[in-house]
């Protein structure tokens, strides 16, 4: 990883940002603490996932579309209620 300063990132811009776009990663530092880091995009495929990935690994159980019960509602409703510790 290549240590580059705000001011000379600054005067040569255009020639650190072909070094990330050919797959450097540069860390820009001030009074020699890094600000930050810029890494190249990498592209990622679209992969679609396969139909039943994960079949047999879990079940939806009959109830779960159930109203919830009155108290667990309260709490989703309530924002007192949410925010208080336990």
């Amino acid at each position: 990883m290549v240590q580059v300063s705000v001011e000379e990132i600054q005067r040569n811009l255009s020639a650190y940002l072909q070094r990330v776009e050919a797959g450097e990663t540069l860390l820009i530092v001030r009074a020699g603490q890094p600000v930050a880091e810029v890494k190249p995009v990498m592209a990622h495929a679209k992969v679609l996932r396969p139909f039943g990935l994960c079949a047999g690994e879990f079940t939806v159980p009959e109830d779960f579309d159930a109203p919830l019960p009155e108290d667990i509602l309260h709490t989703f409703e309530d924002p007192k209620v949410a925010q208080q510790p336990e």
